[in-house]
C-alpha cells in the first residue's frame, strides 16, 4: 500500500505542480487539465502502438500538452473570453480529439506493450529477484524524476522569467508598467501547465496498463484538493517549500483515496463515493482556511 501511496502521490504530483502554476502563481482558473491529462496517455499509447521508443513518446506527450494549453491561452488572449470558459471549451474539444488520437477507440491496453515501468518491473525481477514487491523500482523511478523536476521549477521561479510570472498573478498592473506582455507570459504559464498535466496523465497510462479517454474526469478538483492538503499542512512563502507542499499534498490525498478504496466497506463507502469525498474535503479545507484568516484578522485588530 505504500508503494502504491507513493508511486500515485508523485504521479498526480507533476499534474499538481502544472496546477499550481495556473491557479496559485498566475491565478488562471484552468480547466483544460481534465483535457490534458487523458491526451498525454492517448498520445502515449497512439507513440507506442507505431513503435516510437518510450523517452520521444513522453517527450511528444509533453509537446501535446503544451499545443493544449496554447489553444486555452489563445482563446483566453484572443477571443477574450473568461478563463474558466476557455479551459471548458478546450477541454471538450479534447475529448473529441483524443479519440481520434487513439484511432477512434475509448480505451487502449498496455498489456503486450512494453513500457518504461514494465522494463523497471522487468529489471527488478532481473538484479532483485529477493524483493518481494518491484513496484519499489517505480517509486525509486519517481522519486528522483519528481526531484530533478521540482529543482528545475524552483530555479525557474528565482530566474527574471518566473519572479515576472509571480508578479503577473499578483498584481498585473505592475507587470504592464514594466513593459512586459502579460499574454506570452501567461501563455508561457498555462502551456507549461498542461504540458506537465499531460506528461503526467502519461505516467498514469503506463501505471494502470492502459489509455482511456475518460481518464481525466475530476482531474481538476482532485488536484485542488491535494493543492489544499499541502497548503493546509505546510504554510510557507518560499517558493521552495510551496512546490515541496504540492507534492506532499498530492501523497496525502491519495493515501486517503487509497484507504477510502481500501477500509470503506467498513463504513459502507464504495468508490462511486470517492468523488463526494474528494468535494466534502475540498469544502473542508476552505471553511478551516477562511476561519484562519478571520482568526488571524480578529487577534490583529
Amino acid at each position: 500500500m505504500i508503494s502504491g501511496i507513493l508511486i500515485e502521490g508523485l504521479i498526480y504530483g507533476i499534474m499538481v505542480l502544472g496546477l499550481f502554476t495556473t491557479f496559485r502563481v498566475l491565478n488562471f482558473c484552468d480547466m483544460t487539465v481534465d483535457g490534458s491529462f487523458p491526451m498525454g496517455a492517448c498520445v502515449l499509447a497512439a507513440c507506442l502502438g507505431a513503435g516510437i521508443p518510450v523517452a520521444v513518446a513522453l517527450l511528444i506527450s509533453f509537446v501535446a500538452g503544451l499545443a493544449a494549453g496554447l489553444i486555452t491561452s489563445l482563446i483566453y488572449t484572443k477571443l477574450r473570453i473568461p478563463d474558466l470558459l476557455a479551459g471548458i471549451l478546450t477541454m471538450t474539444m479534447l475529448y473529441s480529439v483524443n479519440l481520434r488520437i487513439m484511432s477512434n477507440r475509448a480505451n487502449v491496453s498496455f498489456l503486450r506493450t512494453p513500457t518504461l515501468f514494465s522494463k523497471i518491473i522487468d529489471g527488478m525481477y532481473e538484479l532483485f529477484p529477493a524483493v518481494e514487491n518491484p513496484d519499489w523500482g517505480i517509486v525509486v523511478f519517481l522519486i528522483l524524476f519528481v526531484a530533478a523536476l521540482k529543482i528545475l521549477l524552483d530555479i525557474f521561479f528565482h530566474t527574471d522569467m518566473g519572479l515576472t510570472m509571480g508578479a503577473l498573478g499578483s498584481n498585473p498592473q505592475l507587470v504592464i508598467s514594466q513593459g512586459v506582455n502579460p499574454d506570452v507570459l501567461r501563455t508561457i504559464g498555462i502551456c507549461f501547465g498542461n504540458g506537465l498535466a499531460a506528461l503526467a496523465g502519461s505516467f498514469a497510462a503506463m501505471y494502470n496498463g492502459f489509455a482511456d479517454v475518460g481518464m481525466g474526469t475530476g482531474t481538476v478538483v482532485s488536484g485542488l484538493a491535494s493543492l489544499m492538503l499541502g497548503e493546509f499542512v505546510l504554510r510557507s512563502n518560499r517558493i521552495g517549500l510551496q512546490t515541496f507542499r504540492v507534492l506532499i499534498g498530492s501523497c496525502i490525498y491519495r493515501a486517503l483515496m487509497i484507504l477510502a478504496r481500501t477500509y470503506g466497506h467498513y463504513i459502507n463507502l464504495t468508490p462511486n463515493d470517492l468523488k463526494l469525498v474528494t468535494g466534502i474535503l475540498i469544502i473542508l479545507c476552505l471553511i478551516t482556511t477562511k476561519l484562519k484568516i478571520k482568526k488571524r484578522s480578529t487577534e490583529e485588530k
